[in-house]
Order: structure tokens, then sequence, then C-alpha cells
């Protein structure tokens, strides 16, 4: 390693914690849950892997507080009934090597498991693939806290801070588009009304953890569909973010909205949102972590040493190579080799990379990489195994 590399220099954030290096796993839905909402002995071996090959931060993606709007049924679900002992065994050895692992808190919202939820979001939607029952004004005042008790549970649990999800489309992602909030009270309408539950979500779970526990925020750039959040309104939640107790802003973009445009369409080379970082960095000096489009660590390097971000989020190459930045910090590899896929069907790269996750997590890896249609069937079937776990577990007739 350089003396010079920035990618190794740490970084205390906002609430005192010291991040060994810049590096992050930015959140993936692995579906590795059990069923129950519960980690898995594979889940665990994964997190352990990632957290031995060097990462600063390690983000547990669409982590529930509740069973009731899961994204997957591979999703965990930690709350007061949770078998408490298993998320410990998770933290304890998830941050191992000096490690950070977060949770991130999730509620998919008008995006929830169809055959384990009814969801529900800011509005009515009635769309063709898409359609979801509108949250009650009580219901939107309890989530806040709904977020604080997981974020206090993981807190004791031993989990080094959380995230809050409020990109991609999810609930709170919902909520700040006025594609999806038609709301006419307090919750829609301008830009203030519609980050107002995000914005007493952050200080519940500020209040649950203390002004110690990392608390970071996921939200997109722009939602890259005609009506959504625009890249405008997301300046606005950044600059008041930056007076908030957050401790790190992660930028992303794209929703899994059916049919809507992925993040990398159209966008051949480096990151995705580097231009939107650029702005946000003159609108909050938060900490900045940046997710997509990171391929080699060159890409990595430049982020950081030119002041836009202060932390790199890796997500799918970290897929195909978990210890990539102990090679990287040894110079033994500048990037991994990514598969390429012919006209894959929506959905269908997300799934390979979720059972190549399956594969690292039983130590069954090979430098091959399977097939696009087996592991888009592989997927599905375990989709549908869970499922029934999940109906069962959870009383859903």
């Amino acid at each position: 390693m350089q003396q010079d590399d920035v990618l190794f220099k740490s970084l205390e954030l906002p609430c005192g914690v010291t991040l060994k290096n810049r590096i992050a796993k930015s959140a993936m839905s692995d579906s590795l849950g059990d069923g129950t909402g519960h980690p898995t002995s594979e889940q665990i071996n994964l997190y352990e892997k990632w957290a031995k090959g060097g990462l600063a931060i390690s983000i547990i993606g669409e982590v529930q507080c509740t069973s009731d709007y899961a994204e997957k049924p591979g999703n965990l679900v930690f709350n007061e009934a949770s078998d408490f002992k298993r998320f410990q065994e998770l933290a304890q050895l998830g941050t191992q090597n000096d490690t950070q692992l977060w949770l991130q808190l999730g509620h998919a919202g008008a995006l929830a498991y169809l055959a384990t939820s009814r969801p529900k979001g800011p509005s009515i939607l009635d769309l063709e693939g898409l359609s979801c029952a509108e949250l009650t004004i009580d219901e939107i005042k309890q989530l806040p806290s709904e977020f604080a008790r997981t974020a206090r549970l993981a807190q004791k649990a031993g989990f080094s801070g959380v995230q809050v999800h409020a990109a991609h489309g999810f609930l709170l992602s919902q909520f700040l588009s006025p594609l999806f909030n038609k709301r006419n009270d307090a919750y829609g309408g301008d830009i203030t009304n519609r980050m107002r539950l995000l914005l007493e979500t952050i200080i519940e779970v500020r209040a649950a953890v203390g002004p110690n526990f990392p608390i970071a925020v996921k939200l997109n750039s722009s939602d890259l569909l005609e009506g959504g959040l625009s890249e405008e309104n997301a300046l606005e939640i950044v600059t008041a973010l930056d007076h908030s107790t957050l401790d790190l802003i992660e930028i992303s973009g794209g929703t899994y909205f059916p049919g809507a445009k992925s993040a990398s369409d159209g966008t051949a080379h480096g990151p995705y949102f580097i231009e939107f970082a650029k702005k946000a960095r003159e609108v909050t000096s938060k900490p900045l972590m940046l997710t997509g489009g990171f391929k080699r660590r060159q890409q990595a390097m430049d982020a950081i040493s030119s002041g836009t971000i202060d932390v790199v989020g890796l997500a799918r190459a970290l897929v195909l190579e978990p210890f990539l930045p102990e090679l990287w910090k040894t110079g033994q590899m500048t990037e991994p080799k990514f598969p390429r896929f012919s006209n894959p069907p929506e959905g269908g790269v997300t799934a390979w990379y979720t059972m190549r996750l399956t594969e690292i997590s039983t130590d069954t890896a090979t430098p091959i990489f399977s097939k696009l249609e087996q592991a888009i069937q592989d997927y599905e079937a375990r989709d549908r195994i869970r499922t029934k776990i999940w109906q069962s577990h959870f009383n859903i007739a």
C-alpha cells in the first residue's frame, strides 16, 4: 500500500466513531434470511467473510422492523419477537477485523412482496403490475418509533450502526417522490412536507440510540422516473439533512418499480451519480458515500481524493470478490472480472448476483460463473420455499 493511498485513510464520523478506511459494502437484498426473519448460518458466514476482507463498513440490506411490509421473504425482521441471540451472533462475527456492521432499516411500502404483504404506500396506486392502499395518518405517525425500536435493538445486539433506507422506491423514498406521494396533509405536497417523515424518523432513531451511535441515510439523487424525485428536490433534502444528527449520507438512484429504468442504463463508465455528489458536497458538510458504478480501484481513489465524497460504496464488485478491499490495499487486484449478460429479463441480473452471494455464503463459489437462466430458476424456487415458511411463521392466510 502506498502511504498516500486515500482509500485506506481513517475517517471520523460526526458521532465520534472512526472508520478504518473509506470502503463500504452498500446494502443489498441478499435474501439469506431463513423465512422467519432470522439470519442463517450461511448469512453469518457471508458477513464474516466481508469483515475479514477489509471493509470499513458492511451494511445488511432491507432489515424489517415488522413482518408486515417486507421486500422479500428472505429479509431479516428484528423486533421484540425475534430471537435476540441469533442477531447477536451475526453482529459478533460480522464486526471482526474492526469492521462496522450496520443494519439498513427498511419498509417496502408499495413494493412489499405480495405473497406475504398487503402493500401500503403514501397514496393509493392502481398501476399495471403495482397497486397499494394508502397509509392512514395514524399508521404514518407510528413509523418513526418502529424504526427507532429496531435501531435500539441493533445497538443492544452489538451492531455498529444503522442506515435509514430512503432510496430505490421503498417507503420513505415513495414519500419523497411527487409521482407516488399525492397526499394533501402534512406529509404530502411540497418537498418540505414530503421529507417530513424521513426527518421525524431520524430524530426518533437518534433519541433511541444516543449521540455516539452511527446513523446513516440512503438517498436517491433521482428516481430516474419522469415526474419522480428530481435532483433539485434531492439537493433540498441533502440541505435539510445537513442540519440533522446524521453521520453519513449515502447517495444512490433509481427505483425497483416495475419497468423503471436501471441506474446503469446508458452509463458506460464510471460512478453513476458522481455529478450529483459534487452538487451535494456544496450544500452539506456531512460525510458522503457514493454507490453505483465503481469497478476499478482508480475510480474509487479519484472520487475520494477529489474531495467529492468521503466513502466509496461497493455492491456487485464485492459479490464477485469478497476480499477486494484487502486485495486493493496490497496491490493484488485493480478490478474484479464482471460477467456480461445478453438481453437479461427484468430482475434477472439481480437474481444472478443474489445467487452468487449464496455460493459465497456456502463456500461453493468457483471462478466459473453460473448461467443466468439457472440462477433465475434457483432464485425463484428459493423465494417460493421461503414464502411458505414466512406465511406459516407469521400466520399469513
